[in-house]
């Protein structure tokens, strides 16, 4: 199973914000940090919010920050989010498909990649690196483009 770059994304923003609760880190800056395309971000920023796990504040001082406490983002439901198409193999246009065991193996085993990821929320990611700003160290309150 692979995740699209989309979902590595916005799973990125996820645990930034979870990381920094009291900063409100613009697009821009967020982009730059990770050195992925800005516009490619404000896609994803977009799609988080739609689904309700971050929201948005306008103006000069204004940022992104999570709509949620992070022990409330469920990591199985961003990704099923994120990710448009779950299909792994291209069954319908397969010659064997209606006599193969492949399509049902493989549900299976999508259904328990997910059934894993259900069991962890954004605060469970951030948790599990010790102490503050652990998954940010190079950053400090007077290196943080975001702070």
């Amino acid at each position: 199973m692979r995740l699209t770059r989309y979902t590595d994304y916005g799973l990125r923003v996820l645990l930034y914000l979870a990381e920094r609760p009291d900063t409100l880190p613009s697009i821009a800056a967020m982009a730059e940090f990770h050195k992925i395309s800005r516009n490619h971000l404000m896609k994803v920023v977009h799609d988080l919010g739609r689904a309700g796990f971050v929201s948005t504040v306008r103006g000069r001082l204004g940022g992104v920050r999570l709509a949620r406490p992070p022990g409330e983002i469920n990591v199985g439901a961003v990704v099923r989010r994120m990710e448009d198409d779950f299909h792994i193999v291209d069954c319908p246009s397969c010659r064997i498909a209606g006599h193969c065991g492949l399509r049902g193996a493989l549900g299976e085993a999508l259904a328990a990649f997910l059934a894993v990821l259900d069991g962890y929320t954004v605060a469970d990611l951030v948790a599990k690196q010790p102490g503050p700003q652990a998954l940010f160290p190079e950053l400090d309150e007077a290196t943080d483009p975001f702070g």
